[in-house]
């Protein structure tokens, strides 16, 4: 971390710390400095110390242990696969999740829903949006949309609490892959940033995805965000690459 004289503003220590942390010059479970020594590099109070890290914290970027110390979060690394799944994906790697519904109606659907789940413009989709937790803080906000013909009572089996995955199973649908996920890095609007808790100046990781059973046909439309610096996204190419050692020991 560059010292440098930060007249007790808050937000460049908060600034200056981050930096570090987000460029990989302080790696993920390295205690920070205790308070004395952070408030003479910077040269500033412990109050402003003590807001920055408080900050830090809110951000996700580290955690503060009572009685030991403050120390860097790891990123939450989130493998995108053909058959990812949210709540396993985390809980494989030990996380806490926690799913929040925000909103449900049945809608008209849009040329763009309609297209992804190749319905007609017009036909009734379920408009779910909710607000995923990981280890107590927001990692994602969501807008996801499941035909309401092929579906009929989906919106009330999601309210209490169930996963797609085993709702979808009452419907016939055993398995489901993901056909498509696109990604691109943009600013949140004010309400993304508000239920990400995040300031809006940061930047967020955007996905929409469309979901298909093994016949091919569209069974859900997603589109998210997730706080980019909170969050890696990495491909798992696993099942492609067995699939094509199965084909090779074959021929």
């Amino acid at each position: 971390m560059q010292k440098k004289l930060l007249h007790g503003q808050w937000r460049m220590v908060e600034s200056d710390i981050a930096e570090d942390i987000l460029a990989g010059r302080i790696a993920p479970q390295t205690q920070l400095p205790k308070e004395t020594e952070l408030m003479e590099k910077f040269g500033v109070g412990r109050h402003t110390v003590r807001r920055a890290i408080s900050q830090l914290e809110t951000r996700g970027l580290v955690r503060v242990e009572q009685g030991r110390g403050t120390f860097v979060q790891s990123r939450i690394d989130y493998r995108l696969s053909e058959r990812t799944r949210f709540s396993q994906n985390l809980l494989d790697q030990g996380r806490e999740t926690l799913g929040q519904p925000i909103h449900e109606e049945v809608i008209e659907a849009p040329t763009k829903i309609a297209e992804a789940l190749r319905l007609p413009i017009g036909e009734p989709v379920y408009h779910i949006v909710r607000r995923e937790f990981v280890d107590d803080k927001p990692i994602s906000h969501s807008h996801s949309y499941f035909p309401v013909r092929r579906f009929p009572g989906f919106n009330d089996a999601r309210r209490s609490g169930r996963s797609i995955t085993s709702i979808l199973a009452d419907y016939g649908v055993p398995d489901y892959i993901r056909l498509r996920t696109d990604i691109v890095a943009r600013l949140p609007t004010a309400e993304e940033a508000r239920h990400l808790m995040q300031d809006p100046s940061l930047p967020v990781v955007a996905l929409k995805k469309v979901d298909v059973d093994l016949k091919g046909m569209p069974v859900a439309y997603s589109e998210s965000v997730w706080p980019g610096e909170r969050v890696q996204f990495s491909i798992d190419n696993t099942s492609q690459l067995l699939d094509a050692l199965a084909r090779r020991s074959e021929s």
